[in-house]
């Protein structure tokens, strides 16, 4: 059992676990390598902008208030030189008035100093500091006709305040450079995080495909395939992976699937010894299922099980439809040692699991067995024959018996009689020789009810408890 699924399962987890790590290394190196070139470019970037920050920051400081400075005194010692110039040109002059026209000297020397006076003061402006002049308030000045030397010091002042505005840009600049130096620490953070091998949610899907396409082909359904899909896909996407990527996908399908086998367990003894000591009534258990699939010989097996652990059992043959259905029965019947309640052919199935039932319960037997026509969901006639019965007999329990080997043919008929007669579990028949064994891992999840027994050869003996612990030790997990 499961020799196909086990072999392909564990080729595809093989190439899955490899190709995952591929991937995970080649989308690794392209985020270092992102990484690095981005921190090279945001090095560039710093480096540049501190060599300009350091250009700048000394052109103030050396060339410029150097010019300013020399062009200040140039221009006070020009003017000097011109009035003293200017009032030894005129002393000149009054010495010549003085020597030839006496009487006129003092008039001429002191309308002469006057104009020298005013002449100076005009020259000589108030004296404003640096920032005063900047950020000072205009205030109104006298109409005056200004120098060539008052023109300079008026376009002196003009460029100390083109200096001081290039000063504040420097300044903002500075300020506005320190979050490029955050940046830089960000990318740092980003290469030391990310150096971890990881994998994209689109990588994953092209991976799984292989995995999946071993799945369907071993008769695992589609409902199953997106668990186990769903499953992976967070242990494994956008995380660190481990070292061996193989056991822990191993590890992610074992908990998958346990989770999906281990539905809430019937046991069949429990229910049969509560029923007798509390009802004082047998256990009625109804089956159904399609033609083939092994009901009656189940129902055989069945009763040994119950013998075996010393309990009385009576069989009714309520299969009135098929020929010689009522003589295998009976047969088994005869070997086990056990009573047959039956009618004729074309008799109402549902009188003869009535009158087994009332001779159960006359005669203190544990357990009824009901053995019903095999039937496709699509068949009204035996379906409202089959709803007859469960009204009639009202079973206990309701078991589905399929074919394990035909794979999703018996998952979809399990699915379409649990819509018409809810199910409270199912037995899978030759599970010996299902290679593929998909069914027995899909039937449990699709139907949210329990696999009670998997039939595994044709002694009465073989007929095996279900247990997700052995299905998955056999399946190497």
């Amino acid at each position: 059992m499961f020799g196909k699924l086990k072999e392909k399962l564990k080729q595809a987890v093989s190439i899955f676990s490899k190709k995952t790590e591929e991937e995970a290394e080649v989308e690794e190196k392209i985020i270092e390598k992102t990484v690095e070139k981005k921190t090279k470019v945001a090095e560039q970037r710093k480096e540049s902008k501190e060599t300009k920050k350091e250009e700048k920051k000394q052109k103030p400081a050396s060339k410029k208030p150097a010019k300013k400075e020399d062009k200040k005194h140039k221009g006070k010692a020009k003017k000097e030189e011109k009035t003293e110039k200017k009032v030894s040109k005129e002393y000149e002059e009054t010495k010549e008035i003085e020597v030839s026209e006496p009487e006129k000297t003092e008039k001429v020397i002191e309308e002469k100093t006057e104009v020298i006076e005013t002449e100076l003061v005009i020259s000589e402006p108030e004296k404003k500091s640096f920032f005063k002049r900047i950020f000072g308030k205009k205030e109104e000045e006298p109409v005056v006709v200004e120098t060539s030397e008052e023109q300079k010091v008026a376009e002196e002042s003009k460029k100390d305040q083109k200096e001081k505005k290039e000063i504040k840009e420097e300044v903002i600049e500075v300020v506005t450079e320190e979050p490029e130096e955050e940046k830089q620490s960000f990318f740092g953070k980003i290469k030391t995080s990310l150096t971890t091998k990881k994998i994209s949610a689109e990588k994953f899907e092209e991976l799984f495909w292989e995995l999946e396409i071993a799945l369907l082909e071993n008769n695992v359904s589609v409902e199953v395939i997106e668990k186990i899909k769903e499953d992976l896909k967070q242990e494994l996407v956008d995380k660190p992976l481990p070292r061996d990527v193989s056991a822990k996908i191993e590890e992610t399908l074992r908990q998958t699937l346990t989770e999906i086998l281990s539905s809430e367990k019937v046991d069949l003894l429990a229910k049969a010894r509560e029923k007798k000591e509390k009802e004082k009534k047998p256990l009625v258990i109804a089956f159904f299922g399609i033609n083939g699939t092994g009901k009656t010989t189940s129902i055989a097996k069945l009763t040994h099980y119950f013998q075996k652990h010393k309990m009385s059992v009576v069989l009714a043959a309520c299969d009135t439809f098929r020929a010689a259905a009522i003589q295998q029965l009976e047969e088994h019947a005869d070997k086990l040692g056990v009573k047959i309640i039956k009618h004729d052919y074309g008799a109402d199935a549902a009188a003869v699991a009535f009158d087994a039932v009332k001779y159960a319960e006359k005669n203190k037997i544990d357990v009824v067995l009901l053995d019903t026509a095999g039937r496709l969901h699509s068949n009204t006639n035996l379906m409202q024959e089959l709803e007859k019965i469960m009204r009639v007999a009202k079973p206990d329990l309701k078991i589905f018996v399929g074919e394990s080997i035909t794979g999703n043919d018996c998952i979809e008929q399990a699915k379409q009689f649990n819509q018409l007669v809810e199910m409270d579990g199912a037995i899978l028949t030759k599970a010996d020789v299902d290679e593929k064994g998909g069914a027995p891992l899909s039937i449990s999840y699709t139907i949210k009810k329990p696999i009670l027994f998997l039939g595994m050869g044709q002694r009465y003996e073989d007929l095996e408890e279900f247990d997700a612990q052995v299905i998955l030790g056999r399946l190497g997990l």
